[in-house]
């Protein structure tokens, strides 16, 4: 059902993150249906609300999964 969800995108994210000296650190804002799966599928954590964040652990394997030159 999610599968239209932009992991790349996400890790795109990330990217500009580390290269703005964020160390990889994003956040961003779900759908409730999507809480879930963006835990299993990037390795988001859920902060409360609908809030969500990303850390660099999480943020280098999207990084290294998507983009595998740099």
């Amino acid at each position: 059902m999610y599968l239209g969800v932009p992991s790349n995108l996400v890790a795109f994210a990330c990217r500009r993150a580390f290269q703005l000296g964020y160390e990889g650190n994003i956040e961003f804002i779900s759908k409730s249906k999507l809480i879930e799966h963006y835990e299993e599928t990037l390795g988001a954590i859920h902060i409360g609300g609908h809030a969500m964040i990303i850390h660099q652990s999480a943020a280098l394997k999207l990084i290294h999964k998507y983009f595998p030159n740099g």
